[in-house]
């Protein structure tokens, strides 16, 4: 059996994404900024996408930039706001210790660039302390960036209220949602919500393709210079049938939101029901504020890497963390942010699901798991130091 639980990672593109885009593909091939015929239809057809997009979002198809993905519409908010601030002497960003790279390295280039910075801890279960952000924030303080939820852990956050707190203290909030999007109910309207960062292959869109929502009167910065496309804020001929297939596929999935988040969670649950019978085992993140589609579990004495080579060796396609580091031989940061120390910190597991996956295929990891988990700790003189009682047990 063939399972692919790596779905944070990216997902398969759905039929109505591919069906949306080859049509585009073959006949919308003109470039929108061209004053012909053709050209024109392109642009109908690129502001028919921005409005659907927009309509999902409960935002104003003006309010929607598009972008080559999720990394740069994060880059572009947090420089924009932080570019705005510097005019008005507001050099402090809030954010969190566990936000994806994006992010963190965009944040941690400002830092060199003479701004502070505040990580606020995620706690043990990923989760921001709403009191601890409010008192957070100061009179400097022009954004606070915290993800929708976590990409590895699957924690969500309260983000109505972070919003909430951030329109009472008049302050820009922008949320990383590209996990969230198309598996979440999102409103930026009803969530005070001012900037949010989405990517199309997260919900069977294709890849390459994104957006930033920034809400009317934000001013953006430029990341990329030599055109006027999206209202001169995103310079470079747009890739028209990825963005019809991005909003054909947002579409597609929020359609069957709630039947997907039933079916999806129901998984979840049973995967995170099996794996915890296995001793010296932890689930990561919050137990029930989670993503439907994310399991993240460490096991005690296990190698991270060696246990997804050993379960793909069983057809079964997972990940350690996050797809954008897992070449990294470093523990993720994610888990050291939750208070998890390094040794247990490598041996972490990020199972993902969509609705395509079914309940056998989740039969199957649970079955087939354990095997592998006994084999590889059979084979550790970590875990050999363990059951000696010579060191002790954390998990």
């Amino acid at each position: 059996m063939n399972v692919y639980f790596d779905n944070a990672a990216t997902t398969a593109m759905s039929r109505a994404a591919l069906d949306a885009m080859i049509p585009a593909l073959q006949d919308t091939y003109a470039n929108a900024s061209s004053l012909h015929t053709a050209g024109q239809l392109a642009k109908e057809k690129l502001e028919q996408a921005r409005t659907e997009i927009a309509d999902c979002l409960g935002a104003q198809p003006r309010e929607i930039i598009f972008t080559s993905g999720g990394s740069e519409a994060d880059n572009q908010a947090i420089i924009s706001v932080a570019k705005w601030g510097a005019k008005r002497n507001k050099k402090h960003i809030v954010s969190t210790a566990f936000e994806h790279h994006a992010v963190l390295h965009t944040l941690q280039k400002l830092e060199k660039e003479g701004y502070e910075v505040t990580y606020l801890d995620v706690h043990e279960e990923g989760m921001v302390c709403l009191d601890e952000l409010k008192a957070a924030i100061r009179p400097d303080t022009c954004l606070v960036t915290v993800m929708y939820a976590n990409n590895e852990i699957g924690s969500i956050q309260p983000i109505a209220e972070i919003g909430a707190i951030c329109r009472e203290k008049n302050v820009l909030f922008h949320t990383d949602a590209v996990q969230a999007v198309g598996h979440l109910d999102i409103d930026v309207n009803e969530q005070n919500i001012d900037l949010l960062s989405l990517s199309a292959h997260k919900f069977h869109g294709p890849k390459g393709v994104g957006c930033l929502y920034a809400k009317r009167g934000v001013i953006l910065s430029n990341l990329i210079e030599g055109g006027a496309q999206e209202r001169g804020k995103r310079a470079g001929t747009e890739n028209i049938p990825a963005i019809i297939g991005m909003a054909a596929a947002l579409k597609d999935i929020l359609s069957h939101r709630e039947e997907n988040e039933a079916k999806v969670s129901a998984m979840r649950d049973r995967l995170i029901e099996g794996l915890s019978q296995i001793p010296h085992s932890k689930l990561n993140g919050h137990p029930t504020k989670r993503l439907p589609g994310n399991v993240n579990f460490c096991f005690e004495g296990v190698e991270g890497e060696s246990l997804l080579l050993l379960l793909d060796m069983k057809g079964i396609e997972a990940s350690s963390g996050s797809a954008c580091t897992s070449r990294s031989l470093d523990p993720s940061h994610v888990l050291l942010a939750i208070g998890l120390p390094h040794e247990i910190a490598h041996g972490s597991l990020r199972l993902t699901l969509s609705e395509y996956n079914t309940m056998e295929e989740v039969e199957y990891v649970i079955r087939e798991l354990p095997g592998v988990i006994e084999y590889l700790r059979n084979m550790s003189p970590v875990w050999e130091s363990l059951e000696k009682g010579e060191t002790k047990h954390v998990i």
